[in-house]
């Protein structure tokens, strides 16, 4: 491991990213992506944009792509063509640090550090105050639980949160992505161990909380992303329909079958 050589190396001259707020803009312009020694793409020609206040959800069966997508945002992979720009900035031109700063990310696993919940807070953002540590809990629907422990904030986290249950590991995970200030939130199939009433919850609050910032939602479960200002559907690492829940549901047959798969006659209505 310590001999092995980076694959992804920062620029000689690097740009920087600056953190817009109100102005984010993120982008896909036809981008293709192959894992090392792979005869087929993993992702073909995706090609979407988003900007500021809005939300765009990705949605497709498993091995459809959406986590190789998720990790293309903050660099963890490098593209085989296409551009992926951040504010207008093409993310290979900037250091992976700089990248790293302005994203937000929430991993489908979510892993917390022995340690404080406060530290585990502030690993994002180290000088952050109590006062948006809570208001990051406040969101993420996680101030409950913590307010009800003994030692609230200084309440002590076991290796990989073995002390807290799924629903709540994920969401400690996502407080700690919203402590510090950034331009996009992307959460891969971060909601999944939530309650429908939670994950609802902790959606709208995202919504109200989050207005300059840009929120990327990865999910397999229909209710978690019918309320995208845009959806994609993924298939086998291509986006075979773009719209909202009304039009894909209207339209898109590969959507209407995750629906249908999951979601009530009753439910729909």
């Amino acid at each position: 491991v310590l001999d092995e050589e980076a694959e992804i190396i920062d620029p000689k001259q690097p740009k920087v990213l600056s953190y817009q707020k109100d102005k984010a803009t993120l982008s896909f312009d036809h981008v293709n992506y192959r894992y090392t020694g792979a005869e087929n793409l993993a992702l073909e020609d995706v090609d979407f944009s988003v900007q500021s206040g809005e939300t765009v959800a990705i949605i497709g069966g498993t091995g459809s792509g959406k986590t190789t997508l998720v990790n293309l945002i903050p660099r963890l992979y490098d593209i085989e063509s296409g551009t992926i720009k951040i504010n207008g900035i093409n993310i290979t031109e900037v250091t992976q640090e700089n990248l790293r700063e302005i994203v937000g990310f929430v991993p489908q696993k979510a892993v917390l550090f022995t340690g404080t919940i406060r530290e585990n807070m502030q690993y994002g953002k180290e000088n952050a105050t109590d006062e948006e540590i809570w208001h990051a809990l406040e969101i993420a629907q996680a101030n409950d639980f913590v307010s009800e422990m003994e030692q609230g904030l200084d309440s002590w986290v076991e290796q990989g949160g073995g002390n807290f249950s799924g629903g709540q590991r994920q969401r400690l995970a996502i407080a700690r992505a919203l402590v510090k200030p950034a331009d996009v939130f992307v959460f891969d199939d971060s909601f999944s161990a939530l309650d429908f009433k939670t994950d609802a919850n902790l959606r709208q609050a995202l919504n109200a909380s989050v207005q300059d910032g840009i929120l990327g939602i990865f999910a397999q479960r229909v209710s978690t992303v019918m309320d995208a200002d845009t959806i994609l559907v993924l298939e086998e690492g291509k986006v075979v329909g773009k719209g909202t829940h009304e039009e894909l549901l209207k339209d898109n047959e590969t959507y209407q079958e995750i629906v249908h798969s999951q979601l009530r006659e009753e439910d729909l209505a």
